[in-house]
């Protein structure tokens, strides 16, 4: 049940099953430091209810961002400012992670036109920049740029971290024999593949300790013809379970099938229709011993006990609903509520709106919400999309401008 508490393998204790997914929160500064907005916001989701908040994506390297307003997380930081987020974080109970991410060939062309990736294969969106195949001395210093972020991350106050493996960002693509088709020892057989994660998992658990705790997101397919298949999800996932994570997130998709950015329109509430990825998760979690946590669609109190008591999964992950109400969590909880928002529900068809156009809105909400203390449930779809791409190019040329500031 969502109330019941859970204790992970280095003896960390969850208040409840409840966790805040990382969101994108595009909320740092032109030199990619945490703001006020960005530490309120966290202040109000500590105090929420849920048991675990998991940051938005955190960039290990500051020239291969998701976009610009990401926070990230290396020897330029601001660990003050960052320490303030994670005491803010906590204030309420919670325990918070930081996802450590590197965007690779994900990175917009603005950001960085030549990306580093495990091979030249472009993204096939506007927007991103032909890749350049990272050498080996790239591969080693991407582990070494994960080890000095969770350092950090340790030193400010975090409770852990999560390796983002999922969504097709860096990681991810490594695990990717249509993305990674190296002849080195980084590519070819799925061992091979997934020396990357598991490189930066050792590494990570070296500066972090005992109590620190360890995640990993990782894809449960990338649903992609001759991609990253459950069939790999399940080995790797073992893998890494011998390495001792704390947990193991389960999510699907990259760029280019953007499964984990869907929305229904649908008011079926059954577990299967609820929940993106739960018969993926189901296959792995049965193949584990370490708790494994399904974020996508969930919203119904019934459905999220369902999947839990069915042993299904061990931890409840949302996004949307948090950028909606900060404290749905403990209504759910106490039986205030049955259901998480589920605004998304009443848009109009997918296939009606622009590309991007939900995810968008969510996204200008959460800048809402950060900066007011409310979203605008009133925005249009189609006006909340306009206005977050209009904020991400004014954004970016902040960045780039901070950037040719420096040197």
């Amino acid at each position: 049940m969502i109330d019941q508490p859970l204790t992970l393998p280095n003896g960390v204790v969850l208040a409840n099953r409840l966790v805040k997914s990382a969101m994108s929160e595009a909320l740092g500064d032109a030199r990619s430091n945490t703001t006020e907005a960005h530490i309120g916001l966290f202040d109000r989701w500590g105090r929420g209810g849920a048991a675990l908040l998991i940051t938005g994506n955190t960039p290990v390297d500051r020239l291969h961002l998701e976009h610009a307003g990401n926070v990230v997380l290396d020897k330029q930081t601001d660990l003050a400012r960052t320490a303030r987020l994670a005491e803010a974080a906590k204030r309420g109970g919670a325990r918070v992670l930081v996802q450590l991410a590197h965007a690779g060939r994900q990175t917009p062309e603005a950001v960085n036109p030549r990306p580093l990736s495990m091979s030249g294969l472009r993204l096939d969106l506007p927007g991103y920049g032909t890749p350049r195949a990272a050498t080996e001395e790239d591969l080693e210093r991407v582990v070494g740029q994960f080890e000095e972020s969770a350092r950090l991350a340790k030193a400010a106050g975090f409770d852990g971290v999560e390796v983002h493996a999922a969504h097709g960002y860096l990681v991810s693509s490594a695990l990717s024999p249509r993305i990674n088709t190296r002849r080195d020892r980084w590519g070819g057989s799925l061992e091979n593949r997934a020396r990357l994660v598991l490189s930066i998992i050792r590494a990570v658990r070296r500066v972090g300790g005992p109590g620190f705790t360890l995640a990993v997101k990782l894809n449960s397919s990338d649903f992609q013809k001759g991609g990253f298949s459950h069939e790999d999800s399940i080995a790797v996932a073992k893998l890494l379970q011998d390495e001792g994570i704390d947990l193991l997130e389960i999510s699907g998709g990259n760029f280019e099938t953007p499964v984990a950015y869907q929305h229904g329109a649908e008011k079926n509430s059954s577990a299967s229709r609820e929940a993106y990825f739960l018969d993926y998760a189901r296959d792995i979690k049965a193949a584990l011993t370490v708790p494994v946590m399904v974020t996508g669609g969930f919203r119904s109190r019934d459905v999220m006990n369902e999947a839990l008591t069915s042993g299904a999964t061990d931890l409840i992950g949302m996004g949307r609903p948090f950028i909606i109400d900060p404290a749905f969590p403990g209504k759910l909880l106490s039986g205030v509520i049955d259901r998480a928002p589920a605004v998304e529900r009443d848009f109009p068809a997918a296939a009606t709106l622009p590309r991007g156009a939900v995810l968008n809105w969510f996204c200008h909400q959460l800048a809402l919400q950060g900066n007011t203390g409310a979203a605008d449930l009133s925005l249009p779809v189609v006006e909340g999309h306009a206005r977050y791409l209009a904020d991400l190019e004014r954004a970016t040329e902040r960045l780039l401008e901070a950037r040719g500031s420096q040197g």
